[in-house]
């Protein structure tokens, strides 16, 4: 289900509108299996009509009851959540009945992070920390489908807003002294690695 047009402003368009990477169900349905393979497991082992077959078995069904309703609930909360990014902002809203959302205007983002475990890079998964000015800080998303390009794609929409890219006639405008001062203070407070800032240092003075 593709995020609702009617809760974009006016000029507002989406580039980006992520549901949580399948990652997502791997415990859940992990649970389910093995409820399953136990289940069998233990029935086969016992004697029929023996009081260790039948407890064996209850015990079975409430597992796999158990583990079928956290697949399900999983399922739900997956349809309803959604990461997306506009051409004016970040957006994550997630819930049915209790919802919860953020928004983070492009204009105030300062840094974007993505990480993967190994794990997570074999199957095209991992997190996002978005960090901006104003009352949201610091943000973290997982299960997001390749950060990596969601976070390029983030900062090419950053850069084609007004003052932070290029006008129609192409001339560039970026404030690089306020980003290095930024990252440099971020770099103070071990918000990021020294690695990470001589990577945006060199994203923002170019070649």
């Amino acid at each position: 289900m593709a995020y609702p047009d009617r809760l974009l402003n006016d000029n507002e368009a989406v580039v980006v509108d992520l549901h949580p990477h399948w990652w997502y169900f791997v415990r859940p349905t992990a649970f389910l299996v093995v409820a399953i393979a136990a289940g069998v497991a233990t029935i086969a082992m016992t004697d029929t009509g023996s009081t260790v077959r039948t407890g064996a078995a209850w015990a079975s069904l409430v597992a796999i009851a158990v583990a079928t309703t956290w697949v399900i609930a999983r399922y739900v909360r997956w349809g309803s959540t959604h990461f997306v990014v506009t051409n004016q902002r970040i957006i994550f809203r997630s819930g049915v009945v209790a919802k919860r959302g953020v928004e983070i205007p492009l204009d105030r983002v300062n840094t974007v992070h993505s990480s993967q475990s190994l794990g997570e890079r074999l199957v095209g998964a991992g997190d996002l920390e978005i960090e901006s000015g104003g009352e949201s800080g610091r943000q973290h998303f997982t299960d997001i489908r390749h950060p990596g390009r969601v976070q390029r794609e983030i900062h090419g929409q950053m850069a084609n807003r007004p003052g932070r890219g290029s006008d129609a006639a192409g001339i560039a405008f970026v404030d690089v002294a306020g980003q290095l001062e930024k990252l440099e203070a971020m770099l103070d407070r071990g918000t990021i690695t020294p690695e990470e800032f001589e990577r945006q240092k060199r994203r923002l003075l170019g070649p």
